[in-house]
């Protein structure tokens, strides 16, 4: 229970604190990026003991804060009252709360009843006492009761500096201002708002800042928030490589056939291929934000957004992506021939009576009609599907915290994704280029079907030719 002044150059120990249930192992998850830490449910009390993390220098692995998610406050009116009875008003509160730990009450035990049994509360106040500050995690949907005055009272007994932090701040139901004017009346006058589930990053700073203006010495503090900065802006430069990467892998997919071969079996096998490639994108984006695809968390993969097949063409029209062929609405299958490997593709009609017309031998080259080869490519409106779908997934993944629990908690601050906006406002510009019009990376791939690893199967050398073009289309994705 010894805590000495915060140093120069030493770690920041930070309790984590609050009633039962308002969030503080979700805001913790959120923080350390980790769907693994703790366990989040919807019922009281389900943090029991103290755990320990730690956030480090991601270059020297210093050791800067630690954080401590403490069980709940339970009956923070009963421990009141029975300080009021059991403890010397003249003496200050840090030996107020050591005569309580000192007390049966606080070391739980079946001689106890429940309503002696206190040890919950004991275990948080030992961490206080051995901390250097404290959050007070606050549900910002809950009205202000005399229970939480109660709580604040004997946190400043501690006497650490402590800092309120909002959750569940995207609610309509938040009491904000209720919360901030009881806050004041205790001198309280630093919080911050962090949502664990609809997360901002600018929030996060400004929970380190708050912080930082509350200690003698905030060295550690600014490493931390300079290290946070910079490796958030490395995972967005990363997240766009990934994206570009199997945009161009896909643009230089090709296949041939013979000129008077069925197209629609090579078709299905592209289409197979183009869906199976976006999905691993979509894994390693989920990866490189510590999303995981599996039982712990939802992800937003279970979206059905980032389920829909991207040859429905029913999609298409959702996201407002029309074809640049006189091909009929919601008909386009999504591949079609590129005759000069400039992105001019031809859709290809749900029915196939129109390739028998002379569709696809009216789009070959001369030199194709020559050798009566037929080359089938990923067609523009597929390709600016699979980019916008893309991009969304991105952004729904930087603004979701490691507390959501909820697939259907993604999008933040009242915002809708592309496809959402599109369907609300057909006119609307939701796609990152005019289908027509796409970027000259993709067009280039179009003429370098070495380059995709769907045409040649060798998926390491692939990407080591693609490697410059995707670095080049991510600038441009950002």
């Amino acid at each position: 229970m010894t805590r000495k002044t915060i140093a120069s150059g030493e770690p920041l120990k930070l309790a984590v604190v609050g009633h039962t249930n308002t969030g503080k192992t979700s805001i913790l998850r959120t923080l350390l990026r980790d769907v693994y830490f703790g366990e989040v449910k919807n019922e009281a009390a389900t943090t029991r003991h103290v755990e320990q993390a730690k956030l480090t220098d991601s270059q020297t692995g210093e050791v800067l804060v630690v954080l401590y998610d403490t069980p709940g406050l339970e009956d923070a009116s009963g421990l009141m009252d029975w300080l009021e009875d059991n403890t010397a008003s003249r003496r200050d509160g840090i030996e107020r709360l050591q005569q309580f730990l000192a007390a049966d009450i606080a070391q739980g035990g079946e001689a106890l009843n429940s309503n002696e049994d206190y040890s919950q509360e004991a275990k948080v106040i030992r961490q206080l006492l051995a901390s250097d500050m404290a959050i007070y995690v606050v549900d910002a949907r809950e009205p202000v009761l005399g229970k939480y005055k109660d709580e604040l009272a004997i946190l400043s007994w501690a006497a650490i500096p402590v800092m309120p932090v909002f959750n569940f701040t995207d609610s309509q139901d938040a009491n904000i201002d209720e919360w901030q004017t009881m806050l004041a009346r205790r001198n309280l006058h630093i919080s911050t708002r962090f949502d664990s589930v609809a997360f901002e990053f600018a929030d996060e700073m400004r929970l380190w800042q708050n912080l930082a203006t509350m200690l003698t010495h905030s060295e550690m503090l600014e490493q931390l928030m300079q290290r946070r900065i910079e490796n958030w802006a490395q995972l967005n430069d990363e997240a766009n490589i990934i994206i570009a990467d199997f945009l161009i892998n896909v643009a230089a997919f090709v296949r041939e056939i013979s000129e008077d071969d069925d197209p629609m079996p090579v078709l299905q096998q592209m289409q197979e291929a183009v869906r199976q490639s976006e999905r691993a994108m979509q894994h390693n984006l989920l990866n490189l934000y510590k999303f995981y695809d599996n039982d712990v968390a939802a992800t937003p993969l279970e979206l059905k957004a980032y389920q829909q097949d991207p040859f429905d063409p029913e999609l298409l029209k959702s996201y407002g992506i029309r074809t640049t062929s006189g091909a009929a609405a919601g008909a386009l299958l999504g591949l079609g021939i590129d005759a000069a490997a400039l992105g001019t593709t031809l859709g290809l009609g749900a029915a196939i009576g129109g390739i028998a017309g002379g569709l696809l031998s009216n789009t070959s080259s001369i030199a194709d009609r020559i050798t009566g080869v037929k080359r089938l490519y990923i067609d523009p409106a597929t390709l600016t599907l699979l980019a916008t779908r893309s991009i969304d997934l991105l952004t729904a993944l930087r603004h979701r915290g490691h507390a959501a629990t909820d697939a259907t908690q993604l999008l933040y601050k009242g915002e809708k994704s592309s496809i959402e906006q599109s369907l609300d406002d057909e006119s609307a510009t939701v796609t990152p280029w005019p289908t027509h019009k796409l970027p000259s990376e993709l067009k280039k791939a179009r003429g370098k079907p070495q380059w995709s690893s769907l045409s040649s199967g060798k998926s390491e050398q692939a990407q080591l030719l693609r490697a410059d073009m995707a670095w080049s289309l991510s600038v441009k994705l950002q």
